[in-house]
């Protein structure tokens, strides 16, 4: 089965352009002129291409994360509801409106149809059903419990969708304050000041030395604007190039984990995720030595993948799960606490699933507390600036005032 998509005119004479699935070019031919459509394009969709040497190149990109969870809980009804699984990706290509995720949808129908497992068909596609997603799915095909991993992964996917929503949506106020004050301050220093300044050369005597600062300033970004936008620009990308390096990386972790309140957000996050990954894994049947591998990629800070990773290592050797973890520090001493007690009970993934749940908690209150940290202190920061412009023109003008 392959998606096509065409442009042709219906019988009033209007253009449509859609898409059909068919098993070949001729049968998708066959079936919009049925529909009574004069067919003037028609293109073959292809979501994975194989690059020379057997790279994958793939256009999940475009699958958003709400799309996948969509599908991924649809998916779980219809399993649920005893549908054969070609059957049900049948349906899911008809229902999903996405064209990206609808062609690649038909073409991992299309390998189930030829004898691959589910798991393997995903796995072509990494782009859009990561190692979270592909092993969970294997899990529950082992088990013959696929519809409730499923639907697992709809909430753990749902889950990180809210939280990462939640952390741009507390960074984009400040954002947008500092990109607002900052295009204000340019205006007034590149437009408003020299026309102050034109003033002041009939003044006879030696202005402040705050006016001669903002006077350098105005002068500065009057010439150099460019320059500035330039050096901007060139910043961010050697700060993201750095951090992309493993020392730079290393470094930059270390660094946001010493921040008083950064610091702080940045563990919380990460010790959300590695718990409720990790919970959701073992619950789906997936071993835990595979869990943790799969867990310590999806960790953003590089030290507390280290202690993950250590922790894997001590697993295989027979040992505890949260001892590396304790020995790191950088794990909070409730977490591993609890972890211990799941161990020794025998309920690790109970265990996770409350920390996790405790965890989500704190971080809305500590993205909010940030939210209204932050706000103020860039009131401030620029009501500073503004005060210091008008400090600087007002005190010249006064004395030019007194002099008259």
């Amino acid at each position: 089965m392959a998606i096509f998509s065409y442009k042709g005119l219906d019988k009033a004479g209007k253009e449509i352009k859609k898409s059909i699935d068919s098993e070949s070019l001729i049968a998708a031919k066959t079936k919009i002129r049925a529909m009574g459509i004069m067919l003037i394009e028609i293109t073959e969709q292809k979501a994975h291409k194989k690059a020379k040497g057997g790279s994958g190149f793939t256009f999940g990109q475009a699958v958003s994360i709400q799309d996948l969870s969509l599908m991924t809980r649809q998916l779980a009804t219809l399993i649920k509801a005893k549908i054969q699984i070609v059957e049900a990706f049948s349906a899911l290509v008809d229902q999903t409106e996405n064209e990206k995720l609808k062609t690649i949808l038909a073409e991992v129908k299309q390998k189930i149809n030829e004898g691959s497992s589910l798991a393997k068909a995903l796995s072509d596609y990494p782009k859009v059903f990561d190692n979270v997603f592909v092993n969970m799915v294997e899990a529950g095909e082992s088990s013959g419990t696929l519809e409730v991993v499923l639907l697992r992964l709809a909430d753990f996917t749902e889950a990180h969708v809210k939280l990462k929503n939640k952390v741009k949506g507390a960074m984009t106020y400040p954002l947008i304050m500092m990109i607002v004050g900052s295009l204000m301050m340019g205006i007034i220093f590149i437009f408003v000041i020299p026309k102050i300044t034109k003033i002041f050369e009939t003044m006879k005597k030696e202005l402040p030395l705050q006016t001669q600062v903002c006077i350098w300033i105005s002068e500065f970004l009057k010439s150099y604007w460019w320059a500035v936008i330039l050096a901007g620009f060139g910043s961010v990308i050697f700060f993201n190039k750095y951090i992309t390096t493993k020392k730079g990386k290393s470094r930059w972790d270390s660094f946001l984990l010493k921040l008083p309140v950064i610091g702080n957000l940045v563990t919380m996050i990460n010790v959300s995720r590695f718990c409720s990954t990790l919970a959701t894994l073992l619950n789906s049947g997936v071993p835990i030595l595979a869990a943790l591998k799969i867990v310590k990629n999806l960790i953003s800070n590089v030290h507390m993948q280290k202690a993950v990773d250590a922790a894997r290592i001590n697993v295989s050797e027979g040992a505890s799960l949260a001892a590396p973890l304790v020995r790191s520090g950088l794990f909070p001493t409730m977490v591993t606490h609890m972890m211990t007690l799941g161990e020794k009970s025998g309920e690790l993934e109970e265990m996770l699933k409350i920390i996790a749940e405790n965890y989500e908690d704190q971080v809305d209150s500590k993205l909010n507390g940030l939210t209204s940290i932050l706000e103020p202190i860039m009131l401030v920061g620029m009501g500073m600036a503004v005060a210091f412009i008008i400090f600087s023109v007002v005190v010249p003008m006064m004395e030019l005032n007194s002099i008259h």
